[in-house]
């Protein structure tokens, strides 16, 4: 860059960068600069006075919000989803319509305020004719996925911001809408950008089937296990095989530049199926996905069908399940299937049973990644209900502002934001079904009271409502902290600790489980699935028996899925495991290990590792959240053989 014009302030540098675009080379990104030039020769503004933040009136925001309701309800899910895994990082989650006006939004109470005095809030424009370079108006123009960082703004004004927003496209590809995570942060998250990119293709996939409920649906990849994935290609079509609809990934596959290339064509000219065996497929019963060539390039894709929504022959007019299993049949996670031997495994497994059509509250005691979730789905697939929703609530990803709608739910009106429709909490959703409330020890107080009257009253009333709505559900709850000891220190309700406390059942950790060879043996079977068969030898499986694993079975899993992909022949040997399990001396003795002596030293190096999950393993957030320095947390890290995943 230029020495002069390092020094220049904001608005200096952005003009010299319109003036000669020489001065900027390998410093500003190309679509940056497009964006300034646009800024000043275009919409004629200056970077060093920012208008006013432009906000419609109450009526307007009013009829954008009721013309984009059903997309609002389609993607408050994913935004709640997407700003559960930020959280914590101080991000607000926004949504806005084609012309850049923000429609509604899921924020860190951290960042509203902040949030708030730079224009990010409902109804405020941020199409970049007003706002200059911005995440959610350069985006809604460039019409990709994009990151516009700090002094990438335009206006000085907006420097602080760091903005990952990325299009939201209609079935037939219109650029309806922005999904952007807006921070403070001091450097340029891509993994944000990944994760708000991500949450964009997840609602135009909903929206897709949604809007195209009355069509037949197509849906293959390559790799049939990718099938029902956030990977697979999915397309429209009406009953003379004519194309209606596709979504991103179904162009990727099939190296279209543009969806126009697709919409009008007929499904035999891009698959060698007829049209009339393609709806017999739709209509078929079978879940085994049907081998598809490609018509231009002769690729092989696997495909499954699926018939409108309105058709009677539809089995319950719901979606088949597709699975790569060669018999059809496909595999569910039922209580027997969970224990190889282990003798606390397996008297969980008969307690559980023991109790399964009696209206008595399960609560499932564990580390993290001992598998409570999967017992949990055991429970419910074992069950009568098993046919019924089982809907899962994470009460520690969920910020406090938000934990009550998502359980509750809220009739329209109810808060401002809210969608037209209203929303079906969690619990209504899992009527006659199961209700699993994970990490329950991190509810907050005010709400532990309004869950106990929905146990013990059976009915719930929404946000914003009057009349109690009946429940039949079945509550399982799960946590890796003391509840007792919350109890006593005033942070959980005994009222409430009773009535979730109908039997405790505990999930050993993997390290004291006496069946973890055939254990491991089992889920490198799974996860191999139908490909060719890999064995582990007698060396590698005794570093894997011998691991402290402080991640437990989800490490397990990683770690296996990692020894697959790079296995080169038919067994995995000792010298393919990674170092932090093998860790060899020179002499060749295995090192000496971190092996808890107390109760106390098991449950921080939980709760270490449990902040380190949810920061994504960022030790700067850790070490700000548990208020201690960097080099206490690599310290902490080191003594209890705490390694990130690799």
């Amino acid at each position: 860059m230029n020495s002069d014009n390092a020094n220049l302030p904001h608005y200096g540098f952005v003009k010299a960068a319109v003036r000669d675009r020489r001065t900027v080379e390998n410093v500003v990104n190309e679509q940056i600069i497009r964006s300034w030039e646009r800024c000043i020769n275009d919409h004629i503004l200056d970077p060093e006075y920012r208008p006013e933040t432009v906000v419609v009136d109450h009526k307007d925001l009013k009829q954008r919000q009721e013309r984009y309701s059903h997309l609002s309800a389609i993607a408050f899910s994913e935004m709640t989803n997407l700003y559960q895994q930020v959280a914590g990082s101080g991000h607000s989650i926004l949504l806005t319509d084609s012309e850049g006006v923000v429609v509604n939004y899921v924020s860190d109470p951290m960042f509203t305020n902040i949030a708030g005095k730079t224009g990010l809030q409902l109804g405020a424009v941020w199409a970049e004719q007003t706002q200059g370079t911005n995440g959610m108006g350069t985006c809604l123009i460039e019409k990709r996925p994009l990151i516009i960082h700090k002094n990438e703004h335009f206006f000085s004004q907006n420097t602080h911001l760091s903005c990952s927003a990325a299009p939201i496209l209609d079935p037939t590809g219109e650029l309806i809408a922005v999904l952007d995570a807006s921070s403070h942060s001091h450097q340029a998250q891509q993994h944000t950008m990944v994760l708000v990119n991500m949450s964009a293709q997840l609602i135009e996939n909903r929206l897709l089937f949604c809007c195209m409920r009355d069509n037949y649906i197509l849906r293959f990849h390559s790799r049939p296990e990718f099938i029902t994935t956030l990977g697979e290609g999915v397309l429209a079509f009406d009953g003379d095989g004519c194309i209606k609809a596709a979504n991103r990934s179904a162009l990727f596959q099939l190296d279209m530049a543009n969806i126009k290339g697709l919409l009008g064509q007929r499904i035999e000219a891009l698959f060698d199926i007829h049209i009339s065996n393609a709806l017999s497929n739709a209509h078929d019963l079978a879940t085994v996905p049907t081998a598809l060539q490609d018509i231009i390039h002769g690729r092989r894709f696997y495909a499954g069908f699926q018939p409108p929504s309105s058709d009677k022959r539809r089995p319950n007019g719901r979606s088949k399940r597709f699975t790569t299993s060669t018999s059809g049949n496909e595999v569910k996670p039922v209580l027997d299937d969970l224990e190889f031997g282990d003798t606390r495994m397996c008297r969980n497994i008969e307690r559980a049973k023991k109790l399964l059509e009696r209206n008595i509250p399960f609560i499932i005691l564990g580390e993290t990644g001992t598998g409570k979730d999967v017992f949990v789905k055991a429970v419910h697939k074992s069950s009568r209900r098993a046919d019924k929703p089982l809907i899962a609530v994470n009460c520690a990803s969920l910020p406090e502002t938000l934990i009550e709608s998502e359980l509750f739910g809220y009739r329209s009106g109810a808060f401002t934001g809210a969608n037209k429709e209203g929303y079906r909490g969690k619990i209504v959703q899992a009527n006659g079904g199961t209700l699993f409330l994970d990490e329950i020890g991190d509810m907050p107080l005010h709400l532990q009271a309004r869950l106990l009257r929905v146990l013990e009253e059976r009915e719930v009333i929404p946000l914003g409502g009057e009349v109690p709505i009946k429940v039949d559900i079945r509550l399982v709850s799960a946590t890796h902290k003391d509840l007792q000891l919350l109890v006593d220190e005033g942070r959980f309700r005994l009222d409430l600790y009773y009535r979730l406390n109908g039997i405790s059942l505990k999930m050993p950790p993997l390290r004291d489980r006496e069946d973890r060879d055939a254990l491991i043996k089992h889920l490198l079977e799974q996860e191999i699935g139908d490909r060719e068969r890999i064995i582990i030898e007698d060396k590698a499986l005794q570093a894997l028996h011998d691991y402290y694993w402080p991640g437990n079975i989800r490490q397990l899993r990683n770690i296996l899925r990692i020894l697959i992909g790079l296995c080169d022949n038919t067994s995995i040997r000792v010298e393919d495991l990674p170092d932090e399990i093998v860790n060899v001396s020179y002499s060749g003795e295995p090192t000496q290990r971190f092996r808890p002596t107390n109760s106390l030293d098991i449950a921080e190096r939980d709760a270490i590792l449990r902040e380190l999950e949810a920061a994504h393993w960022n030790i700067t957030r850790v070490a700000s959240k548990l208020h201690i320095s960097r080099n206490t947390v690599y310290r902490k890290m080191k003594r209890f053989d705490i390694r990130p995943p690799r």
